[in-house]
């Protein structure tokens, strides 16, 4: 029988999220042959007592459990050499503020099982956040816009119970005729969609956008062929030649820069694919967009907005960015464009957020995990194991080897 432990997040800024609600690790001790143990959290959005509640037993010592679970990275001198961990690890791009993270699971000979690489046979991702990344991050949004602009004003959604408590307060708000674009087809975009749905902002074309003037607020949904070109002119647009040969292609974003007052970025970004506009181009008079809100959170220089300096943080939400010198400079103010590139949006509504995870967790997830040794999708998720890198991810060997002395 597997012992499964839920660590206590220790990424400082705190992380309110679980993988699993002690309904679902009651529904898992009931379903599954595997005991669970949850390491006490003073900051988890479930409180120990709620585990209690549901027979879930508390421990501050998982040395004996066989699988650790938790969400964000772990702090290096809290990982337990000779386990097995499901988190995300943030290594994959060879993000350099977790290389000596990928040292310390090789050194502690760590199998290190990453959430963000559990998919189907096709690729798609079996378990991930990004739902409530685009919700949260539309309505942050919207509530820098409205910080900006000084015409509403929202609660943060880390102030509400739940999105029950957010939606409540859409009903009383009255927009302007603000124009939003969106870009993404994937759940971050799905989360902000549904979003913009509730508050009943209008949703109309790419085209009817540039062309038509309206007296309410509406957003469009942007997709690759909408925003980018092959370099040779307007051609058949080619999805897979795009993601294969990002560097002969080149923004088109412009329009809509000139525009949307908000710019809210849900893609995943390849480094070959063009920037959607540049440094010099918020320069133009003509450029409109007063609000970015990065979802996707790459940063620059391995970002498709040149405005992502640096993520922001759920206590501190918005930097600005001069417009003339593209310099980092305090939020809402003239000639400056609204940053919100917070990396862990949807710890704002953690209890839905990981009510939604967890779910994914049991369905998808778990029955491949307590089954491995005939799954496919756990072995394409293991980064690490046995001391060494495994074959799909040696490409990170130099990665962990730079700054080894």
């Amino acid at each position: 029988m597997y012992k499964i432990g839920i660590i206590r997040e220790g990424k400082v800024p705190p992380d309110a999220r679980t993988p699993l609600t002690p309904e679902q690790c009651n529904e898992i001790i009931h379903r599954f042959p595997v005991e669970i143990l949850v390491e006490p959290s003073d900051v988890r959005c479930y409180k120990n007592e709620e585990y209690r509640e549901c027979g879930i037993p508390m421990a501050d010592d998982l040395r004996n459990c066989d699988i650790l679970i938790g969400v964000k990275e772990v702090p290096i001198d809290q990982l337990i050499a000779e386990k097995t961990y499901l988190f995300f690890s943030h290594t994959i791009k060879k993000q350099a503020q977790n290389r000596r993270l990928l040292q310390a699971v090789l050194e502690k000979n760590i199998r290190l099982i990453d959430f963000e690489k559990l998919t189907d046979d096709r690729g798609d991702r079996l378990i991930a956040f990004g739902f409530y990344a685009g919700l949260v991050g539309a309505h942050n949004a919207l509530w820098t816009y409205g910080r900006r602009s000084g015409l509403f004003s929202l609660p943060r959604m880390y102030a509400c119970h739940d999105y029950s408590e957010v939606l409540t307060g859409y009903k009383n708000t009255s927009l302007p005729p603000l124009r939003i674009v969106l870009t993404g087809g994937g759940r971050v975009a799905a989360g902000a969609v549904r979003n913009l749905h509730d508050f009943g902002i209008h949703q109309v074309s790419p085209k009817d956008f540039l062309e038509k003037d309206f007296d309410q607020p509406v957003f469009t949904q942007l997709f690759a062929q909408d925003y980018v070109q092959h370099r040779d002119g307007p051609r058949i647009f080619d999805k897979q030649h795009f993601y294969a040969h990002g560097e002969e292609y080149v923004s088109v974003f412009a329009p809509f820069a000139h525009r949307a007052d908000i710019f809210i970025n849900g893609i995943y970004y390849d480094r070959r694919a063009p920037q959607f506009f540049s440094a010099d181009e918020m320069a133009d008079p003509g450029f409109n967009l007063q609000v970015v809100a990065d979802v996707s959170c790459d940063i620059v220089p391995d970002a498709s907005v040149p405005v992502t300096l640096r993520p922001s943080t759920i206590v501190d939400p918005v930097y600005g960015v001069d417009r003339s010198t593209g310099l980092e400079c305090p939020p809402f103010q003239a000639g400056a464009v609204d940053v919100m590139a917070i990396d862990n949006l949807p710890s704002e509504l953690p209890r839905d957020a990981s009510q939604f995870f967890g779910r994914q967790l049991i369905d998808n997830i778990l029955p491949e995990l307590l089954h491995e040794a005939d799954s496919p999708v756990i072995r394409r998720a293991v980064i690490a194991e046995n001391g060494q890198l495994t074959e799909p991810f040696a490409y990170l060997s130099d990665f962990v080897a730079a700054g080894v002395l």
